[in-house]
């Protein structure tokens, strides 16, 4: 599927392994919508968006693209994928209670299971990444993608035992800075940008990236990260950081929208959009980010780059998952000598990304709108839990389709 060496049935995990991660994600994204609805705590609102959605979806992938993109196979994968699920959501579930109620005894089961859960999984794909001896572009980049979630979530647990009051408070705001910055620039930007490298490229049919982005702008992300602890916690300004990664991002989502348009099979796509949508979003996002740290935007267009950084996020997630989901119906039912395998378009049909292409065009357009008019985040909020809904029943029926076709078609004797 994606490297030279292609992509055999003992390499790849079983299907349920990424369809309970983004089956999870996508009851987390219908929940959200709903809870946007009510009176939310914004806090509330950035940890089921970023870890029950977006953790969950890039976990699931990662399970997934491990062996196809860096050779790596994890033993055991359902068994392990099944511990890393169960404790990310009871883990989940339980900071989202102590940040509701302030329970200092929620704080701290929560430091334990959603830091364990998310450690144990983390570490178990770094150690396997780490192993690798030639890497490419796309597993350096990953590897230092795991390191940021790594750093991020022992950033996290210190600040959930800090809110039970389990540790010291001085560093408290410094510490939260970096776990922001890893969490979003190192763990979900930076992984977007290593797997692209591969992903784009195979998918579209496009030109490679430019060999100063592929070699070096991983790197470059992370050692600004790096620097910018340093810079944190000596008290000097990280101004200069962060417009600097802001130039690398905004550089990198540029190149990518132009190795889209210029791809050597330019059909009609969804994920196409998704991506140049997504790369557009970002560079917006990134734009933002710059003139606030020089400036002080205030806060509307503050919103208004939180926004855009987190739509930027959505769609290329949404642009993956119907990428890899129909490819993983069709390739182990093939494999399985399944001989009706349904092709990739019987399991979730083009038209029907498209329609929820337009979904999230109409939920990013309503949110904005809401930044003017306060009432039509409800709207927003409403049509968030409809994309999600739109893909947790196109991802239920893919299930459905996979079983059915074990059950009652012919298996084929090799």
């Amino acid at each position: 599927m994606f490297n030279q060496g292609g992509l055999s049935l003992e390499q790849a995990p079983p299907i349920s392994v990424v369809l309970r991660f983004f089956v999870t994600a996508s009851v987390f994204g219908v929940l959200l919508g709903l809870y946007l609805m009510g009176d939310f705590k914004n806090i509330i609102v950035i940890h089921i968006l970023a870890l029950g959605v977006m953790a969950s979806f890039m976990l699931g992938a990662m399970f997934q693209m491990l062996p196809v993109i860096a050779g790596v196979v994890i033993k055991m994968p359902t068994k392990k994928a099944i511990v890393a699920n169960l404790l990310l959501v009871i883990g989940l579930i339980l900071q989202l209670s102590a940040f509701e109620t302030s329970s200092n005894l929620l704080y701290l089961l929560g430091a334990i299971i959603l830091g364990l859960g998310l450690l144990y999984t983390s570490t178990l794909m770094l150690k396997e990444v780490v192993k690798i001896k030639d890497h490419s572009s796309s597993s350096k980049g990953i590897l230092f993608a795991l390191l940021s979630f790594t750093i991020a979530i022992l950033f996290g647990i210190y600040l959930l035992l800090t809110l039970g009051g389990y540790t010291d408070a001085t560093i408290y705001s410094e510490i939260k800075e970096a776990h922001y910055s890893f969490a979003l620039f190192g763990w979900v930007t930076l992984l977007v940008v290593s797997i692209s490298f591969q992903v784009v490229e195979m998918f579209y049919i496009t030109p490679k990236y430019p060999k100063f982005i592929s070699r070096y702008l991983t790197t470059a992300i992370f050692s600004l990260l790096i620097i910018k602890i340093a810079i944190l916690f000596i008290g000097i300004g990280s101004t200069l950081i962060d417009i600097s990664l802001a130039i690398l991002f905004i550089t990198y989502a540029g190149i990518t929208i132009h190795r889209l348009y210029r791809r050597k099979r330019p059909t009609s796509d969804a994920t196409v959009w998704f991506w140049r949508l997504g790369m557009g979003l970002l560079i917006v996002s990134m734009v933002i980010l710059s003139l606030d740290r020089s400036i002080n935007l205030g806060e509307k267009l503050n919103f208004v780059g939180q926004i855009t950084f987190i739509s930027f996020a959505l769609s290329i997630v949404f642009a993956m998952v119907y990428k890899i989901v129909p490819f993983l119906v069709w390739f182990h039912l093939s494999n399985q000598g399944y001989m009706e395998a349904p092709m990739m378009f019987d399991v979730i049909h083009p038209k029907k990304a498209k329609v929820h292409f337009w979904i999230h065009i109409s939920m990013i357009t309503a949110w904005f709108l809401s930044t003017l008019y306060e009432p039509i985040s409800i709207l927003s909020s409403l049509l968030l839990s409809i994309s999600f809904g739109w893909l947790l029943y196109h991802l239920i029926y893919a299930v459905k389709k996979y079983d059915y076709t074990q059950k009652y078609t012919e298996k084929m004797e090799w």
